[in-house]
Order: C-alpha cells, then sequence, then structure tokens
C-alpha cells in the first residue's frame, strides 16, 4: 500500500548515508503538522522526531531524556498487552535508594542459565521500567555490558551527563583485560544458553512492547542508539553483543511492522466498506474511528520503519562485512528471517545483493549461513519470481560452491541447487548437473547423500518421462537408468559409495532383489557391461542392507546401531537370504565362465543367515546346489580373485557353528583330495625333469588352487610338505625357475607350517613330532633365505613374506604361555637377518621403476619404457606394488616389535623414515613408537645408530654439504616422536646425546685422520630442544671432556654448544620480559593515540590497522572505540572519529546501486588499493569540544571522497583464506573432491 513506508526505499538511498556505521544521520524532515493536545489527555507524541532521534549519530545527540514526571502518567497508560498476562503495578519507589525488584546481574543469570522463563524475566523488567523509565533502561544498558563481558558499569551520573560515545569510550577502559575470551566466545554449552538466551530475551522484550512501549519515543531509540555506537567498536566483545542484540531487535521490529501492515489494511478495507455505503446507511461515528485507527497504524508503521531504516544502515550495512566471521554470520541468519517475514519490503534486490556477496566470503561458517538462508527463500515458490535476478547473476557461484573445501557449505550448495532445480523455471542445464553428479562418489558421507537426493530426483524425472512411452514399472526403469549413470560414471569399483549416497532416497528401489535377478536371469535382457555394472550394484546393496554400515571412508567413528535399525537390518537379512538361497546356484551356472561376475556373485552367501538352510527339508537341496557350484568353479578358473572368494565363502560354510558345516567338509575335502590327486600324478616327471610343459601348467594350476584353499582348510592331511620342498630345491639346483609352480609351492608349504603349529598348540603332541616339525621350519626358512636372491620378483616377494609370518609364528613370545612348545623356537641365522635387511634395501626402500626395470634395460630403453608406462596410466599397478611393498615393511617390523629381530635392526627402517614419509611415514612411526616400549634407552641409541650410518655413508660417498641438511631433517622428525613428556624422556636422551659425542669425536682407523666425524655434531643438535636444564649442564661438561681444546672454536662444536646453552638463555630472557609486562600491567599505561593526517584519513584507515597496537603489540590495553571522544585541551591530535575498517570489515566491498548488482558480468576477488592523497605532514591543530561535528563532517566527506577513488587489484579467489579483502567471484575453486578422493 502506498501509506507503508518500506524499511529500504532503494539501494541507491545507501549512498546518502557515510559508512562509518556510527555517524550517519537520517534525512528524515517532519511535515506533518502537529495536533493541539486534548484536555484531560496526554499530549500526542511528536513521533517524527522520535524517528529522528533513532536514527541520529549516537555521537552527536545523548541518549534522549523523558518528560519530566513519567510516573504521573503511569494510570493513563495501558499496561503492556504483548505478554499472555497482565503485569501487575508496584508503588513508585525511589530509585536513587537502590531498591529495584530485578538489577542486571538478575537478568544476565537468568538469560545465561537458561533456566527461568523469560516472560517472567522481562515482565519483571518492565515493572521497573514503568515505575522510572531511567533507571530501568540503566538496568537493560548495564544488562547489555555484562553480557559483552566488561566489568564496568554505568552509574547514574554517567547515564545523565554522557553522550553515548563517552559512555563507551569509559567502558572500554574498564574492559576485563584478563582474558582474550568474552561471553559469546566461551566454548562449551554456556555459549549456546547464552546465544539462545540472549535471542529470547530480545523477541520476548519486543512482543511484550509491541502494542504501548515500542512507540514511548524512548526505550527503542535509546536501546538502539548505544547498540548501534557499541557495534561500530573496535572492542570485539562489544561489536560482537550488540549486533547480535540489535539483529534481534531487528527482526522483532520487522515482525511488529508486518502485524501492523496486516492490521492496516484489514482496517483500510472496512473503512472503504464502510465508505462506499450510500449516505443515509454510513455510520459517521464508526467511520471517524477507522480513520482515526488508520492514522494511528499509519503513525505506528513509520515510526517502526523509521527504526529499522536505523538499524539497517547503522549496524547491518557495516556489520555484515565484519572482520569477525560470527558477527557476519549473525547478520546474514538474520536477514533471512527479514526476506522471509517481510518479503513486500525486503524480497528486492537491493537485499538480496547481500547474500550474493557474501557467497564468496573468505569464512565457511559465513558461506554455510548464507546457502542455508537462500535454501529457506527458494523453498517458498511465490518468491521465485522475486529471485529471479538473483539466480541469473549468482547460480554460477552457487554451483561453484558444490566444491567448497569445506563440506558442509559443499553439501549445503548441493541441496541449494536442487531446489533452483525443482522450484524454478529454468532449473538447472544438463552441463550445470554434471558437476554435481560426481559428488556421489565422495568422501563425506552427508555431502554425498546430498548429491544422491540431487541424482535421485534427476533420474525418476528421466523416469517419469520415458514410462510415458513405454510400459515399463517404475523400479526397473530406475535401476537401468542407474545403470547407464554408473557405467558412463566412469568410476568402476566405487559401486559402494554411489550405493551408500542413494541409500537414504532410493532404499526401496536399491532393496527390490526381485526385479535385479530378474534382469540377471533373463535371456535377452542387459548388454554384457549393464549385467556386470548391475551385479556389483546388487552386490554392494546386500552389504549395505545386511551391514548397516556405511563403505570404507565414510565412517565416523564406531556408530552403534538403534533398536529400530538393529530391526530393519534383520527384516532385510531375512529377505535377502530367503530371495537369494534358491538364486545364487542359478546365478553362479549362468555367469560361471565370468571370472569378475562370478566372483562378485560369491560373496552373495556371506550375508545370509546360514542357519536358514538347516530350518528346512527342501533348503538342504539349494545347499547341495551351492556346493556343488563352489567345486566345479574352483575347477574351473584359475585366477586369484575367482579362488580366493572360493575360499572365502568355504571357509564360512565349514565353520563348526552351523549343523549343515560337515556337508561343506566333506564337499570340499573331495576337492582338495580330487587336486591333490591331479597334482601327485604329475609330481614324478616333475622331479626328474622329463616334464613337458603341459604337464608343469597343470601341475602348476592344481598346486595354485590347493594352495589358495589351504587359507580356508587345513591341508597337513594331504602330506603335501616334503614334495613342495624337494619341489622347490630341485628348481632352484636346476635354475628352472617356472613361477606359478614355485610360487604355488612355497604358499603350500608355508600354509603346511602354519597350521601345524595350530594344530600342535590345540594338542599335545610328543618330543618327536616337534622335533620333526622344528626340523621342516628350519628346512623351509633356508629355501625361502634362498629364493630372497632369485632374480624373479613373484617368487622372491612370496618368499621374504613366509619368511616374516614364520618367524613370528615361531617365535620365542609365541611359544611364552606354553612352556611344553619351547622346542619350536626357530630363531633367525645371523646371515639370514642380514638377508632381510638387504631385500629391504633392495626392494622396498627403492623407487618403483628402478625395482621392476633394474638390470633388465639400458638407461636410454629404461626412460622410453618409463614413458609408455605413463602414457598407458598404469596407475593401477603402481597401488598394487606401493601396497605389497608396505605388506613387506609391515612383516619386518612386526619382527622388530616382537622381538625376533634386536633393535639395531630397525636402524635400516629408520634411516628412511624422512625419504619415504609419505609411502611407509605411519609404519616407520608407528615402528619408533613401539621400539621405545620395548626398551627406551636401547631405542635411542638405535635412532643415534641410524643417523650415524647415514653420516658415515655421506663421508665415504663424498657427498655434498646438502646431504648433511637432509640427515638434519630426518633427525629433527625423529627427534618429534620423543613426545612432550620431558621428563620420561631424560635418559634417552642422555643416552643418544653421550653416544653422539663420542662418534663426534672418534678418530679415523683408515687413514688417520683426526675427528672426521665432529661434523655429526650438527645433527645432534637438533635433539637437544628436548633437554631438561640439568641434562644440558651435563652434556656440556661431557663434551668438554671428550672435545680435544683445540676443537672448541670449530663452528659444528660450536654450533652444538649453542644449542644447549639457548634454553637457559631464552628462559631467562623471557622471565624478564615477563616481569617488564608484568609491571606494565599494573601500572596505568596512556591509550595509544591515532594521529591522522588531514589529507590522508581514508588511506590511515584503510591500512593502519596492519600495524596497530591490537595486533602486533604486547600492551594488555584494549583497543579505542570508534567513536569521537572529548580531546583534552592543547591535545595537537586529529581523533578520525570512525573504526579503522580494515580492523572491523572484511572488505566485502558494495556495489553501492542495483545497476552493478544486476550488469556487472564477472564477480572477482579484489585487493583494494588506494590512489592516495598527499600526505600532510604537520599536526593537526587543537580541536575544542565544540568543533568535533564540524570536524567529523569533514572526515566524512574526505572518506567518502577516497572511497570513490578506490582501484581493484584482481587476483585469484580462495576459499577460507586469510586475506583482508575479498569481492565476490564467480571462479570455481581449485581442487576438487574427486580429484583428492581419486588421487
Amino acid at each position: 500500500m502506498s501509506s507503508r513506508s518500506p524499511p529500504l526505499d532503494s539501494p541507491e538511498e545507501l549512498d546518502d548515508f557515510s559508512d562509518s556505521g556510527s555517524d550517519y544521520e537520517a534525512t528524515i524532515k517532519g511535515s506533518r503538522r502537529r495536533k493541539k493536545p486534548v484536555p484531560g489527555h496526554p499530549p500526542k507524541r511528536p513521533r517524527r522526531n522520535a524517528a529522528l532521534r533513532v536514527t541520529s549519530s549516537t555521537i552527536n545527540s545523548p541518549i534522549p531524556t523523558p518528560p519530566p514526571d513519567p510516573s504521573q502518567q503511569q494510570q493513563q497508560q495501558p499496561p503492556s498487552q504483548g505478554t499472555s498476562r497482565q503485569v501487575s503495578l508496584r508503588p513508585v519507589r525511589n530509585v536513587d535508594e537502590g531498591k529495584q525488584g530485578i538489577t542486571a546481574k538478575d537478568i544476565y543469570d537468568a538469560v545465561s542459565s537458561g533456566k527461568t522463563a523469560m516472560v517472567t524475566v522481562v515482565d519483571e523488567w518492565l515493572d521497573s521500567y514503568k515505575q522510572s523509565r531511567e533507571a530501568g533502561l540503566l538496568v537493560l544498558i548495564n544488562f547489555i555490558v555484562q553480557s559483552c563481558g566488561c566489568k564496568g558499569v554505568v552509574s547514574r551520573e554517567m547515564f545523565d551527563s554522557m553522550q553515548n560515545a563517552e559512555i563507551i569510550s569509559t567502558l572500554t577502559k574498564e574492559f576485563n583485560e584478563d582474558s582474550v575470551n568474552y561471553p559469546l566466545c566461551t566454548p562449551g554449552p554456556q555459549l549456546r544458553r547464552l546465544k539462545d538466551g540472549l535471542r529470547e530475551f530480545a523477541r520476548v522484550l519486543v512482543r511484550s512492547c509491541q502494542n504501548s512501549l515500542i512507540y514511548d519515543e524512548y526505550l527503542f531509540p535509546s536501546l538502539l542508539a548505544l547498540l548501534t555506537g557499541l557495534s561500530d567498536s573496535q572492542v570485539r566483545a562489544f561489536r560482537h553483543t550488540s549486533t547480535l542484540l540489535a539483529m534481534k531487535l531487528m527482526t522483532g521490529l520487522v515482525e511488529v511492522a508486518v502485524i501492523v501492515s496486516v492490521q492496516l489494511q484489514t482496517t483500510q478495507r472496512r473503512y472503504d466498506v464502510e465508505n462506499s455505503k450510500r449516505a443515509h446507511d454510513r455510520a459517521s461515528d464508526r467511520l471517524e474511528d477507522l480513520q482515526a485507527t488508520i492514522r494511528e497504524l499509519q503513525e505506528n508503521r513509520e515510526e517502526l520503519s523509521s527504526m529499522m531504516n536505523g538499524t539497517f544502515r547503522g549496524v547491518f550495512v557495516h556489520r555484515y562485512r565484519d572482520c569477525l566471521s560470527e558477527i557476519r554470520a549473525a547478520c546474514i541468519e538474520e536477514l533471512g528471517i527479514w526476506l522471509k517475514t517481510d518479503p513486500e519490503d525486503f524480497l528486492n534486490d537491493g537485499c538480496l545483493k547481500y547474500l550474493g556477496w557474501t557467497l564468496h566470503d573468505k569464512q565457511s561458517p559465513v558461506r554455510l549461513q548464507c546457502a542455508r538462508t537462500l535454501q529457506g527463500l527458494y523453498q517458498e515458490k511465490e518468491f521465485i519470481g522475486r529471485l529471479e535476478l538473483f539466480t541469473s547473476r549468482f547460480k554460477e557461484r552457487i554451483l561453484s560452491m558444490v566444491l567448497d573445501k569445506n563440506p558442509d557449505v559443499a553439501m549445503e550448495a548441493v541441496n541449494l541447487c536442487l531446489l533452483i532445480q525443482q522450484n524454478t523455471e529454468d532449473g538447472l542445464t544438463e552441463e550445470e548437473c554434471g558437476h554435481i553428479y560426481p559428488l556421489v562418489y565422495a568422501a563425506h558421507r552427508a555431502l554425498a547423500s546430498a548429491a544422491g537426493v540431487f541424482l535421485y530426483s534427476k533420474l525418476k524425472n528421466v523416469t517419469a518421462s520415458d514410462n510415458q512411452e513405454e510400459d515399463k514399472s517404475n523400479n526397473a526403469a530406475f535401476l537401468q537408468i542407474l545403470i547407464s549413470f554408473y557405467i558412463q560414471s566412469e568410476f568402476h569399483e566405487h559401486g559402494a559409495y554411489l550405493v551408500d549416497s542413494l541409500w537414504g532416497v532410493a532404499g526401496s528401489e536399491l532393496r527390490d532383489w526381485e526385479t535385479m535377478t530378474a534382469f540377471l536371469l533373463q535371456e535377452a535382457g542387459l548388454m554384457y557391461e549393464e549385467e556386470g555394472a548391475l551385479i556389483e550394484l546388487m552386490m554392494c546393496a546386500i552389504k549395505q542392507a545386511a551391514q548397516a554400515t556405511p563403505p570404507v571412508g565414510r565412517t565416523q567413528g564406531k556408530k552403534i546401531l538403534s533398536m529400530k535399525d538393529k530391526k530393519i537390518q534383520e527384516q532385510d537379512r531375512r529377505r535377502i537370504t530367503a530371495h537369494f538361497i534358491p538364486l545364487v546356484p542359478q546365478l553362479l551356472a549362468k555367469y560361471s565362465a565370468d571370472a569378475g561376475k562370478v566372483s562378485l556373485l560369491l560373496k552373495a552367501p556371506l550375508y545370509f543367515e546360514l542357519e536358514m538352510y538347516s530350518s528346512a527339508q527342501w533348503l538342504e537341496k539349494h545347499l547341495d546346489l551351492l556346493l556343488s557350484q563352489i567345486c566345479g568353479i574352483v575347477e574351473k578358473h584359475t585366477e586369484v580373485t575367482v579362488l580366493e572368494a572360493c575360499a572365502h565363502l568355504a571357509n564360512t560354510l565349514c565353520s563348526e557353528s552351523y549343523t549343515f558345516s560337515s556337508r561343506a567338509h566333506l564337499a570340499f575335502s573331495q576337492l582338495l583330495d580330487g587336486l591333490t590327486e591331479c597334482f601327485s600324478s604329475y609330481l614324478s616327471d616333475l622331479l626328474q625333469g622329463t616334464a613337458d610343459d603341459d604337464d608343469t601348467y597343470n601341475a602348476a594350476t592344481a598346486l595354485k588352487r590347493i594352495a589358495v584353499l589351504s587359507s580356508a582348510k587345513d591341508p597337513t592331511g594331504l602330506k603335501l610338505f616334503d614334495s613342495c620342498l624337494e619341489l622347490l630345491k630341485i628348481r632352484m639346483e636346476s635354475t628352472e625357475l617356472d613361477k606359478e609352480l614355485m610360487v604355488s609351492a612355497l604358499k603350500c608349504a608355508g600354509f603346511h607350517l602354519m597350521w601345524a603349529k595350530v594344530n600342535v598348540v590345540n594338542s599335545k603332541p610328543a618330543e618327536v613330532e616337534l622335533i620333526g616339525l622344528k626340523k621342516d621350519v628350519r628346512s623351509f626358512c633356508r629355501v625361502c633365505q634362498t629364493c630372497l636372491s632369485l632374480n624373479q620378483a613373484e617368487i622372491r616377494d612370496e618368499a621374504f613374506v613366509l619368511l616374516c609370518d614364520l618367524l613370528l609364528l615361531y617365535s620365542v613370545s609365541s611359544v611364552r604361555s606354553e612352556p611344553a612348545l619351547q622346542t619350536l623356537v626357530h630363531l633367525p641365522s645371523d646371515s639370514l637377518r642380514s638377508e632381510l635387511a638387504a631385500f629391504l634395501l633392495d626392494y622396498v626402500f627403492t623407487d618403483t621403476e628402478d625395482v621392476e626395470l633394474n638390470g633388465i634395460l639400458t638407461p636410454n630403453e629404461k626412460k622410453s619404457h618409463l614413458l609408455l608406462i605413463k602414457s598407458k596410466n598404469e596407475e593401477e599397478t603402481e597401488i598394487s606394488l606401493l601396497q605389497r611393498k608396505r605388506n613387506q615393511l609391515a612383516g619386518y617390523c612386526k619382527l622388530i616389535i616382537y622381538r625376533v629381530l634386536d633393535l639395531t635392526a630397525a636402524t635400516d627402517v629408520f634411516k628412511h623414515y624422512s625419504k619415504y614419509f609419505k609411502d611407509f611415514g605411519d609404519i616407520i612411526k608407528e615402528t619408533v613408537s613401539k621400539s621405545k616400549l620395548i626398551n627406551p634407552i636401547q631405542s635411542a641409541k638405535t635412532v643415534c645408530l641410524s643417523l650415524q650410518q647415514l653420516f658415515s655413508e655421506m663421508l665415504t660417498d663424498n657427498r655434498s654439504r646438502q646431504d648433511l641438511s637432509e640427515i638434519r631433517d630426518l633427525a629433527k622428525r625423529l627427534a618429534m616422536s620423543f613426545g612432550i613428556d620431558l621428563h620420561r624422556v631424560r635418559k634417552p636422551l642422555l643416552a643418544l646425546h653421550k653416544g653422539g659425542i663420542c662418534f663426534a669425536f672418534r678418530d679415523s682407523q683408515e687413514d688417520g685422520e683426526r675427528h672426521p666425524n665432529v661434523a655429526f655434531l650438527e645433527i645432534l643438535s637438533e635433539f637437544s630442544f628436548k633437554l631438561l636444564q640439568p641434562d644440558r649442564t651435563q652434556l656440556a661438561d661431557f663434551l668438554k671432556s671428550e672435545c680435544p681444546s683445540a676443537a672448541l672454536s670449530w663452528p659444528s662444536v660450536r654450533l652444538y654448544q649453542r644449542s644447549l646453552a639457548t634454553h637457559s638463555t631464552s628462559k631467562s630472557r623471557e622471565q624478564e620480559e615477563g616481569t617488564d609486562a608484568f609491571s606494565s600491567h599494573h601500572s596505568p599505561v596512556a591509550k595509544r593515540k591515532r594521529t591522522t593526517a588531514q589529507g590522508s584519513v581514508s588511506s590511515t584507515a584503510r591500512g593502519s590497522w596492519l600495524n596497530s597496537s591490537s595486533i602486533h603489540s604486547s600492551l594488555p590495553t584494549p583497543a579505542l572505540t570508534s567513536t569521537v571522544q572529548r580531546q583534552p585541551a592543547k591535545q595537537l591530535v586529529s581523533r578520525n572519529p570512525r573504526a579503522p575498517e580494515s580492523d572491523i570489515d572484511t572488505g566485502i566491498r558494495e556495489m553501492e546501486s542495483e545497476d552493478e548488482f544486476s550488469s556487472v558480468p564477472q564477480m572477482r576477488k579484489v585487493n583494494p588499493t588506494k590512489r592516495r592523497l598527499p600526505s600532510v605532514t604537520h599536526t593537526a591543530p587543537t580541536l575544542e569540544p565544540q568543533d568535533l561535528n564540524s570536524h567529523l563532517s569533514l572526515l566524512s566527506l574526505m572518506e567518502e571522497d577516497n572511497a570513490e577513488r578506490e582501484e581493484p587489484e584482481i587476483d585469484d579467489y580462495e576459499s577460507d583464506s586469510d586475506s583482508a579483502y575479498t569481492l565476490p567471484s564467480t571462479r570455481h575453486t581449485s581442487a576438487s573432491i574427486l580429484d583428492e578422493l581419486f588421487d
């Protein structure tokens, strides 16, 4: 309606106001004639003047003074009707006597505790306010001050005699300097309670005053004026708390304004209806009453609009770009409420631009709040038309946010894109949707689930359009298009992540086992690739339903299922079992020739309730079919993945916990007997060397199947150990190294010895059997030791892994609890220890290409081969090779941890800690940690020994000084492993240092050179920072006793001495500084004066904060507020009335017109650089108090002039960096979540 005055008329009007946040002045002029007071009634309030006082500067005007005797008007004013009960009037008390019923502390305790009904607190304060407005407002002001964490109190004298700026300045000096924390930033549940309490207090206060006190021209104008001044303070506590309260009060005012507008519209309609009647039917009294009500409501609306304008322009416009992210997020959160509550006034481009700019905020909490605010707007379909310009302008930025480095922001951005897709007319193009689809494979589960909802919505739209042409069931159509998506996404072997992303929204489709198996069993259903994709997705869905756990990488701690989830899991598992028991044999029979598909299908019975096989006689038939299919697959395939899947299933079916296990034992025993008979038929020819290639292949495949099945079933009864051992010896003597045959023979013999140990532990064998088993172990270890020097990588690697396992299985620690088995202990010989260490150096701690190509190709051929490998993109081979190396290193480290090898053997591992940290850092770090538990002193000596070996190698090879710095880097990394408990590591560190000092001054035995190792002291100095002061003194004396007097001046010795003396020197210096700081803290410190040349006000305001005392100085004095203070006489400085913008603002610069909002083609990050005005070096003249206002206006104009000269300097956008200034940017983030996930 025309009678409504919107709080924001247009974005251009913002240009008419100063950007300081405290010195703005509204240009509202009173143009309405005042009515003459009616006798017997209070005089009409001058509303325009009240509005002017609300929006006037907190510097230029004091808190408004009330009429002379408000208590006499008490009975004429109606009580507050904003609460559910009438406020009881209390006798008027003399406020100077301090007998007021409620205090600021009472309000703060009630608000911070959250245990008191806020309506009761507000009602009690309103009682005191109605008795004395000044005293009540003073209580409220002190409550705000206490909420800021300030120790100061606003006294009645300050209240009566000081302006807001002076009050804030006084409070700043009395602020709590004990800690940087304040109530709104204190971590813990107290923060949440206080924040919720402050919001509730502001909401209830406005609601309780909405019918009366909100228009008394004193309470809210005074309160908002104070909050506006505090929100412009350099003290973060003042700024944060006052902004939060001002924004919540603004929200309350918006709600009241909407109510008033509705009442105004209703009254106007009633007036129009009454006025449209014929003259003799009209009720003139009723028309007059309605007209008076309309005028009253219009005045109320205008007063509310004035207060909202003042708060918006005085607080929000400056604080939405504050340097504190919590303040910016609070502003954006409340802006979203205003937009939804009062769309007529706020939902326009002038307000939406703040949301668009804040999408580019450096801090993720602000971007998160902005995305959530926009979701609330896009959910309302009636708002979509008003959001068209915003959508076209900022859609690119919203799409780039789905790759935000904060996964929560990315998740909310995906949800926002879904709303845009569903509710806007244009939606998102297929190319734009392509930015979101891959996120279903992201590691962050919430983000992936949000992307899954987006993908599901898109797929359902496609299936809905397809079903109009073809008559298909919804689930079948959905599965077909999901299969197509999975194939086209090219992220194969990650089906579990796709299923988990869709599980919450497409659970019914993914649990449709009937449709899935119908697709797989029909003859002319799916293409070959589609069948493989469906089998993979089906198996992932079966696992997800049966285990109710997300895939690896998406779990956040151990999740305990609720009773409801457990019930759903049990029901799903029963459904899976009942459906698949008869169908699994059919599926295995159809796909038995396909290794990839059958290896997936063999996992299905692992998720069954296998007891169901024994529940009915007709189900036993399906068990027999399953066992026969498994045996047939073993005889048909030689791929390791298929054979391992069969072995895993066989191990499960043979478990003694099932009543049908005897059937499974019988079936697999018969299978093993047949394979053993096949192998034995070729054994004599193999031993005699007369077997042809076919015989060798048949024997190798049979032995390979036996070896894989031996991991699940005891093979000791097959008596193959001696045959395999003899075969290995003959093959190595004849140098006929058949890879498949020898690897299988090694596995069979190794599994035989492992199962034999298990059988020995579970029974009581005779001594003869133990001696024979130990002899077999010794013989097999000798064979494996010989294999370590072979040129076949597969044989060599298998021998190393088996050696590590058997040495650990037959070690001293493994039989410590069984004294009768001491005979079985087998310790590695010295030669075997050397061979194991050499294997590490030759094949683990070396580059991948060197292992594969060393000794095979010439350097030029090797280079071209490497280029060929990279061109073929064989990343999977590199990953599997790295995994194999990690397993080998872990096996060796376990021998050290379980004391099979001495701690000195760890030197070969420790000295590669830094160089191979990326590949093996976690394994080596754990080994270092475990070695300290075994023997701390010996572990420290081992660390020192590893560094000594590297140093000696450096001297032997005559390498450069750069290698010494690399050894020092390794020493730094190893020094960090000693932890922070310096008392616990005193003895180990002393032993390390003494050993290093002795090594440094050891003479060379070869050429007689004196002290060639003295540079080792530089490496040793990296451990000095962990020493306690008594140990430093002891080591300094030890150094002098070991070091010749002439060597004390050598650089390395002097460096080590300084490392021993640094701690004590720095400690004494810190004590001196601490004494100075203490004395300065307890003595009055004058506040730092900010001098500003008249000609460079803006440049100083923009840049001087980088050198301000609030950042760099150690003085405990808090920073000044930004309000102008009265200067004492003869003070030759000019005070900048405005806070340095860089300290308060994030630098998201406003585009001050709607034209810029709608027409700028791209948004960029800008580091503002100024065209500096010529600096004036002379000091400003003395300012008298009466000249402050004119000087303030001059400074404001100068700042505005400088703001117009600003030049943007374009830079790349990077989320969450600490840069001070940011302009909106539509550039996509450089790092992709998927790149990080699948790198």
